[in-house]
Parts: structure tokens; C-alpha cells; sequence
């Protein structure tokens, strides 16, 4: 049985310095009770994990609006000025992936791997700092798994046991931040009691789930 914890409470373990994975595109899948709880808490000089930044006064983007960022591992910002203009200022440090490689680094640091090989970016500034692998006359960067000390994830509905079932486009990277950090807290929609989730639905099981938030329900994917 997973405990069902406040925002607040989720908020709190959010503490100074942490590395923090945040599900979510463009906000949809993005756990926004816990976000705005984080905002209120004011944890600093965290280092966020995200596929964007939001927009300045949705998501993730709270979170860069109140200056709680040192830096951010993310696949694009453009649409939060704000995230540019402090990256700009030398105010946070925005290490920027392609899109599929954060994915995959992700997914590595989930799944035990020393990292993954990507064709995406020779040649390019992304490669700069990366070390280059030839495979069959093929250059290739070497991209680290990515883990993190907690992941913050939103889900459709929980049983109590934690097994999570998403929403359309709301998955997102949700499924895999959950297994690539050591504290997992998901907010979800509903929760149910074992047995009512039929196990064909279930994407990502409780096993990878430390605590459940009971969130507002979104108009997701």
C-alpha cells in the first residue's frame, strides 16, 4: 500500500541542491499541484530534468520564474522567454539535448546502462565535451544515463498499490522518469483499490512508486 501524501508534504522532500526529474510536455503530464508546492517551499539551487520549461507561469516554468534553478537538462525552452533570458544573464546553466537522446539517457539511467550511442549531434555543438565512438566506420556520442534524486510524475490513476495507468499524450516521459530516480512521488487523478486497474492497463507498476499525491483532474492529451 502506497501512502497518499499533500502536495505540500511531496513539496518538502524537494529539498536544496537535489537533482528533480519533472514528467511532462508543454505542461500536459506535468504534476502541477506538487510543482506549485515546490514553488511555495522554495527549495533552491536545484538541478531540473525536463523535456521544456513550460511557459513562465505554467509548470516547470514557476519553478524557473522564482529563481529556484541552477541548471536545467532539457530538450528545448523556446517557449519560456524567461528560461533564454536567464540562460543568457549566466543566471542558470541550460544544458540542451535532442530530444530523443534525453529520452535515452533516461531510459539508461533506469535500466542500469553505462549510456547510450547516438549518431544525433556529430558535428555539431552538441557533440562538444562527448566523447566519440566509431562503430563500423559510423561516429557516434556516447550519452550518460541520466538519474536523478527524485522525480516528480503525474499519472492518470493508482491503484493502492501504486501501479500507474496514464492518459493518452500525457505519458510522455513520465514512465520513464519512474524509473530513473530514487524517490518517486506521482500525482494522479484516482486512485483505486487493488484489482480494479485491470493489469493490461497498468504502464508503469508500483514497484517504482514511493508516494501518491492526489492532484486536480486535467484536460490531458
Amino acid at each position: 500500500m502506497k501512502e497518499i501524501i499533500s502536495p505540500g508534504q511531496a513539496a518538502k522532500m524537494v529539498r536544496d541542491g537535489m537533482s528533480v526529474m519533472v514528467g511532462g510536455f508543454m505542461v500536459v503530464g506535468t504534476p502541477t499541484a506538487i510543482v506549485d508546492a515546490v514553488v511555495r517551499e522554495g527549495a533552491k539551487d536545484l538541478t531540473l530534468i525536463v523535456n521544456d520549461t513550460g511557459f513562465p507561469e505554467q509548470g516547470v516554468g514557476k519553478m524557473v520564474s522564482a529563481d529556484q534553478l541552477k541548471k536545467v537538462i532539457v530538450s528545448h525552452i523556446g517557449t519560456n522567454k524567461i528560461t533564454g533570458e536567464k540562460m543568457n544573464n549566466k543566471e542558470i546553466e541550460v544544458e540542451l539535448v535532442p530530444q530523443g537522446t534525453l529520452a535515452e539517457q533516461i531510459r539508461a539511467g533506469g535500466s542500469g546502462l553505462g549510456g547510450v550511442l547516438t549518431p544525433t549531434g556529430v558535428g555539431t555543438v552538441v557533440q562538444e565535451g562527448k566523447r566519440v565512438i566509431n562503430v563500423d566506420g559510423q561516429d557516434y556520442l556516447l550519452a550518460t544515463p541520466l538519474r536523478a534524486d527524485v522525480a516528480l510524475l503525474k499519472a492518470h490513476k493508482a491503484d493502492r498499490a501504486g501501479n500507474l495507468v496514464f492518459r493518452r499524450a500525457a505519458r510522455n516521459f513520465n514512465p520513464l522518469m519512474a524509473t530513473a530516480a530514487d524517490l518517486v512521488i506521482v500525482e494522479v487523478e484516482e486512485v483505486l483499490e487493488i484489482g480494479e486497474i485491470d493489469p493490461d492497463e497498468v504502464v508503469t507498476p508500483g514497484i517504482f512508486v514511493d508516494y501518491l499525491v492526489m492532484g486536480e483532474v486535467q484536460q490531458d492529451g
